[in-house]
Formats: structure tokens, sequence, C-alpha cells
């Protein structure tokens, strides 16, 4: 990579996913080529079955590209196997599902510790209770998520996401299956959280709406990058 490219936290070249069917070749993605710098937010865009969901597991490391590669904090991830893939998510990657994703055997707290614990923190509930408390929910410590809202479930998740700190976070549909209300809750968080922590913020969405609160906006048709345009916020100020 070029010195310019090292800037980026993720360089994207010549993204490509194929697959076999038994009509032949599907393709769903072709030669996507884009960077983002550390601390952006931005969100993929497109019809459903366009590529977007499949463009964020390849840039998260869970799938793997039939060709091109990505380059995520300086690593090429076409050049580890899944173990190595899987060290990096733990040290500079979170998760934000549109289905929660949370283990319902634990509390809101353990559910927001998990990843620490797992990475040997010893501050794992010290952080845990703290972002709790950032998403409003220092009332909910001990309740599972059966006992939680949908709203309430989807901001556990947010703090489980940004515990450890991670370099850059993913957020598939995050408000998709929440109503309004609790949809522009989860929103401001994200980009709460975003600016504070200077974490990137990369986000798939159907609302162009959330999608222009983003510095950057790619747009997939097709399987192919079709337009890269500014959002509201790189305009502001």
């Amino acid at each position: 990579m070029s010195v310019l490219s090292q800037l980026n936290i993720i360089n994207v070249e010549g993204l490509s996913k194929r697959v076999n069917t038994l009509e032949g070749e599907l393709i769903i993605l072709s030669d996507i080529n884009f960077a983002v710098k550390p601390g952006e937010s931005v969100a993929i865009v497109g019809a459903s079955g366009s590529g977007k969901s499949t463009l964020l597991s390849l840039l998260a490391g869970l799938d793997v590209a039939s060709s091109g590669d990505v380059h995520l904090d300086g690593e090429a991830l076409s050049k580890l196997d899944e173990e190595q893939r899987a060290r990096i998510r733990a040290e500079k990657v979170g998760f934000v599902f549109q289905s929660f994703m949370l283990v319902q055997s634990l509390t809101a707290l353990e559910n927001v510790m998990l990843p620490a614990e797992l990475a040997g923190d010893h501050s794992a509930k010290e952080q845990a209770v703290e972002l709790l408390k950032k998403v409003g929910l220092e009332h909910r410590l001990g309740h599972y998520p059966s006992q939680l809202s949908g709203g309430e479930q989807q901001r556990v998740a947010i703090a489980r996401a940004f515990i450890g700190t991670p370099k850059i976070l993913f957020a598939d549909e995050p408000s998709a299956n929440l109503d309004t209300k609790n949809g522009h809750i989860i929103e401001n968080l994200l980009f709460d959280l975003n600016k504070q922590n200077g974490t990137t913020l990369i986000l798939v969405t159907h609302d162009e709406q959330l999608a222009q609160q983003c510095d950057r906006i790619i747009h997939i048709e097709g399987g192919m990058l079709e337009q890269i345009r500014e959002g509201v916020t790189a305009n502001v100020g």
C-alpha cells in the first residue's frame, strides 16, 4: 500500500464475491474500491439483494472475498486464516446486528461484559456498567433480554459493541426492527458514541435519512459501486 493508503483505517481494493449455484456462477459483488478514514462515519445503501450486507461481512472479515482485498487497520484480510481474522475482530471491531444477538441466559450487564471477559480484561465489569449508564440502562443491569423491550435490547447490544473501545464499529440495519422513537434513540447513540470515542462507524441501512447523517454514503447497486457521495454531516460547518 502507498503511504496515503496507510492513513486509512479501511482500504477496499478490487473486492469481488462470487458463488457457484445450480444455474451457474452468481456475482454478488464486483470490483469494489473505496477507503475509509479513522473516525469517519459511512453508510452503505442499496436495494435489497444489492450486496451491501455481503460487503459489510467482507469488510469485517466474517466472509472471504473471491478476489481483491480488504486492508483493515493495515492488515490484509486475504492473508489471514479464520483464527487470525477472529483475533483482529476481537481486538479492533465491534458489531451491532439488526436482531440484537444477545445471550438470553445472561443479564444485560453480563452480555455487555462478555467480549471483554473473553479477552481477559479485568476491568470488564466497570466498563460494562459505565457503558450501560451511557445508553441509559443503569437501572436494567440485572435484567435478562426477555425482560427488556426491543429498544432496550438494542441499547444493550450497542453497549456490548463499544466495550474494549473498538477502532471500528459495524452496524447492520441497527434500527430496522424498532419503532420510530426507539430507532431514533439507537441512531443518536451510535453517532454520539462514534464522536465521543473516535470510533469509525460503518453502517448498512435502507433509511436515507439515517444515511444522510453520515460523513459519506456508498451506494451499491447490483453488486457494483454506483456512487460515493457526502452526507449532510460532511457539509455542516
